[in-house]
């Protein structure tokens, strides 16, 4: 289930946010600028929360600049359609990352690097950040 929301002003409209989701199945991006590779031969279907249907068009991985690190996000869906970039907390945690949700913070650590993305809670409820 994808839960969508409203994006606090002066964040609206910039592709290089990032929101934190417990109930996506797979990162999610709709900017194709911000592949680094994408293998566009891949076809699937995601249906979001509201029961809308999306096509994806394709794979690939992401490079998001965050803190002073450069993290590379592979297997990214490519979905045109979508408003807003997606990571799936599923995802990471099966490469291997810990995430922490306490004290209306979220904290992602690497077990090599340490922690590699914090970020708190915005007024709705939800979790995100700007690479």
């Amino acid at each position: 289930m994808l839960l969508m929301l409203v994006v606090e002003e002066n964040e609206v409209g910039r592709e290089d946010v990032w929101f934190l989701d417990l109930g996506c199945s797979n990162h999610m991006c709709g900017d194709k600028t911000l592949f680094s590779n994408l293998n566009e031969s891949f076809r699937q279907m995601v249906k979001l929360g509201n029961n809308m249907k999306m096509s994806v068009i394709g794979k690939g991985n992401v490079k998001l600049q965050v803190s002073e690190f450069v993290h590379m996000i592979t297997e990214v869906f490519y979905v045109p359609e979508l408003r807003n970039n997606l990571l799936s907390i599923g995802q990471l945690q099966e490469k291997g990352l810990t995430i922490f949700f306490q004290h209306g913070k979220c904290q992602i650590y690497h077990p090599e690097k340490g922690l590699i993305i914090q970020t708190e809670m915005s007024t709705n409820r939800m979790f995100f950040f700007v690479s």
